[in-house]
C-alpha cells in the first residue's frame, strides 16, 4: 500500500467520476481516479451527445431538473467551445399528437426558466420555405425551431480527466477495483496487484454502482433502474445544419442529428435493460423501431439495411417507480455512508445526465467537505476552461482559420476535426511540421502517428478502439486494413515502453 494516502479516491471513469476528480484536484486534494476499462467506455460515450435541458422532461413535471440542466448549457459551452457547440432543432407539428399550443408553451418555458443568454430563442417555422422542410414528407408544414447544444461526449470525459491529472490527480485506466474495505479511518482499495489508501471514496461506477457497494459490504436504500438507449447511424439524410426533434404516436420522441459530416445520428430508445453490461447492443427490434420512426418523417425511407453503425448505452437511473422507462427521472441522488463518527466516508452517486455532470461534481464537493476540509471553497469549474478550450464561445471558426494558416498542408476538413477535438492543444502534436510527412505515418483520414502518440501519452489511449471510437469517431471511415495497421503500430509502441 502507498505510504501516503490519497485524500479522495474516485471509482468510475465516466463523466461524473472524471468531473468529480477534476473538481477535487482543482481544490488542492490529492486525488486518485480508477477506471476498470478505458475512460468513457460505457454510458458516457454512448449518449445522444446533447447538452440540453431535456424538453420532454417538462411533460413529466421535472421543472427543477430542466432548470438545472438549462443553466448548465451555456456554462459548459463557455468552458469547452471546441467540443460543445450550439445546435438548432426543428420540432415539426404532427396532427393528432401534441397540439401546437402545448408545444409553444413548452418552448416558452424552455426559453425562460434556465437563464438562456446567447442561444437564440424559439420561433415558428414554415417548413415550405425552410431548408429543414426539404427532406421531410409534404404533410409536415409547420414546425418550431429551438436551441440546445451538441457535445463530443467521450472527449468531454477525457478532457475532464486530463485537467484533473494536470492539477495533480493520478488517473489509472484498466484498473478494476476488486476490493474495497475500511481500515481505521481510511479506505483500502485493491485493484489488481496494487493497493491504495484514501481518506474518502466516491462511488461513481454508473450502472455498476450497486455492485461496488455490495463489494464493499455497504448497505443502500437506493434502487436503480437500468435503461438502455440505442442509436443508429446512417448515411446523411439531409445537407443542412439543423437537427430534428420528432414525436411518435406512442408518446415517445427521438432525434435525427447531423453527425460527423457524412452521417445522420438517430436515437434514442428507452428499454429496460436486464442483461449484462460488458457487451451492450441495440436489439433488432430497437433498430427497426428507429428506422420506422424516421421513415414516418423523411421522404426517403430508412431501413435496417441503411444502418452503418449502432451503439447503445445503459443509463443508471434512480428507480422512482415510473411505469415507462422514458418517464423515469434523469435526476441524480447521493448516498453517503460514514463520516460523522470519524469513519472514512463513502459517497455514492445515483443517476445523472451529461449536461449536469459539472453541477453534480460541485454538489459532491459540498457533501464531502465537512469530512475533507481540503475540499472547502467556492465552485471554480464553471469558469476554468477545459484543456484546449481557452477561447471564446463563438471563436471556433477563427481557431480553424488560424490553424489552417499555421499548417497550410492540412485539408480544411482535417483542420476542423482537429480544432473540434483538441482546440488550442492541436499544436502540441502538430509542432513545427511543415508538410504531412513531418507528422509520421498517416493511418487514414488524417490520423497520423504524431496524433496517435499524443493520445497514448496524454489521453490514456491504448487500443485502436480507444482511438477510433472514443478519442474520435474515425471508426466510421476506417477500413479493416487501416484498423489492423493502427493496432499493429500501437502494439509496437507498447512493446517498446
Amino acid at each position: 500500500m502507498s505510504a501516503a494516502p490519497f485524500d479522495l479516491a474516485v471509482i468510475g471513469g465516466g463523466v461524473n467520476g472524471a468531473g468529480i476528480a477534476r473538481d477535487a484536484a482543482g481544490r488542492g486534494a490529492r486525488v486518485l481516479l480508477l477506471e476498470r476499462g478505458d475512460l468513457a467506455t460505457g454510458t458516457s460515450s454512448n449518449s445522444t451527445k446533447l447538452i440540453h435541458g431535456g424538453l420532454r422532461y417538462l411533460e413529466h413535471y421535472e421543472f427543477a431538473l430542466v432548470r438545472e440542466a438549462l443553466s448548465e448549457r451555456e456554462v459548459l459551452w463557455g468552458i469547452a467551445p471546441h467540443i460543445i457547440w450550439p445546435l438548432r432543432f426543428i420540432l415539426p407539428h404532427r396532427a393528432g399528437l401534441r397540439p401546437r399550443w402545448l408545444l409553444r408553451l413548452g418552448l416558452f418555458l424552455y426559453d425562460h426558466i434556465g437563464g438562456r443568454k446567447r442561444l437564440p430563442a424559439a420561433q415558428g417555422v414554415d417548413l415550405a420555405h425552410h431548408p429543414a422542410g426539404v427532406p421531410l414528407k409534404p404533410e409536415y408544414t409547420r414546425a418550431f425551431a429551438y436551441s440546445d447544444g451538441w457535445v463530443d461526449d467521450a472527449r468531454l470525459v477525457v478532457l475532464n480527466a486530463r485537467d484533473a491529472a494536470d492539477r495533480g490527480a493520478e488517473v489509472r485506466t484498466r484498473c478494476e477495483v476488486t476490493g474495497l474495505a475500511r481500515e481505521g479511518n481510511l479506505w483500502r482499495i485493491t485493484a489488481g496487484q496494487e493497493s491504495f489508501a484514501a481518506r474518502a471514496v466516491v462511488n461513481a461506477a454508473g450502472p455498476r454502482v450497486l455492485d461496488l457497494l455490495a463489494r464493499a459490504g455497504e448497505p443502500t436504500r437506493q434502487k436503480m433502474r437500468l435503461v438502455r438507449g440505442s442509436h443508429i447511424v446512417v448515411r446523411k439524410l439531409f445537407d443542412h445544419p439543423f437537427a430534428y426533434f420528432f414525436q411518435l404516436p406512442d408518446g415517445r420522441i427521438f432525434f435525427a442529428i447531423p453527425y460527423e459530416g457524412d452521417f445522420t445520428l438517430i436515437g434514442t430508445t428507452d428499454v429496460d435493460h436486464h442483461a449484462g453490461l460488458d457487451a451492450v447492443r441495440a436489439s433488432p427490434e430497437e433498430i427497426a423501431y428507429l428506422c420506422e420512426g424516421a421513415s414516418e418523417y423523411f421522404r426517403r425511407p430508412v431501413t435496417p439495411q441503411d444502418v452503418v453503425w449502432t451503439y447503445s448505452g445503459v443509463r443508471p437511473l434512480v428507480d422512482d417507480g415510473s411505469g415507462k422507462p422514458e418517464a423515469a427521472t434523469r435526476g441524480y441522488r447521493f448516498e453517503r455512508d460514514g463520516g460523522e463518527d470519524g469513519t472514512a466516508p463513502l459517497l455514492s452517486v445515483f443517476g445523472g445526465k451529461i449536461t449536469t455532470y459539472r453541477h453534480l461534481a460541485a454538489e459532491a464537493m459540498e457533501k464531502l467537505a465537512p469530512f475533507l476540509p481540503v475540499l472547502e471553497g467556492a465552485d471554480w469549474t464553471g469558469t476554468a476552461a477545459l484543456p484546449g478550450g481557452d477561447f471564446g464561445r463563438e471563436e471556433a471558426p477563427a481557431q480553424m482559420r488560424a490553424l489552417g494558416e499555421r499548417y497550410p498542408f492540412l485539408a480544411p476538413q482535417e483542420t476542423e476535426r482537429l480544432v473540434r477535438h483538441y482546440g488550442t492543444l492541436a499544436a502540441q502534436f502538430l509542432g513545427d511540421a511543415r508538410k504531412p510527412e513531418d507528422l509520421g505515418e498517416d493511418f487514414g483520414h488524417g490520423l497520423t502517428a504524431a496524433e496517435v502518440d499524443y493520445l497514448v501519452a496524454r489521453e490514456w489511449a491504448r487500443t485502436a478502439e480507444d482511438i477510433l471510437w472514443r478519442r474520435s469517431k474515425l471508426g466510421l471511415r476506417f477500413t479493416g486494413e487501416q484498423v489492423a495497421r493502427l493496432a499493429a503500430y500501437l502494439d509496437e509502441r507498447t512493446s517498446q515502453q
